[in-house]
């Protein structure tokens, strides 16, 4: 199902909109409900498995430095050696 872009003339509103296979309804501005409406050419998302691995690696960086999950080993440890 895709998903298209689309720019108001009426009021400048960005939006995106979701045509489904069956539908016949034509899509408006969700702010001023308008129909004149421009078609914006939209991106699409690449990615490689080196991009990924970077990405899980920035993410497991970013979760151990966090406040959070050092919060949670401490609580963890003194658990731990409460139960000893």
């Amino acid at each position: 199902m895709p998903i298209f872009e689309y720019a108001c003339n009426a009021c400048g509103h960005r939006f995106e909109f979701l045509k489904l296979p069956a539908a016949t309804t034509v899509p408006s501005c969700p702010a001023c409900q308008s129909q004149n409406l421009e078609r914006l050419l939209s991106g699409f998302a690449l990615s490689t498995t080196d991009q990924t691995k970077a990405r899980a690696k920035a993410a497991r960086k970013q979760t151990l430095e966090s406040k959070d999950y050092k919060d949670a080993q401490v609580a963890r440890a003194e658990e731990i050696s409460h139960h000893r």
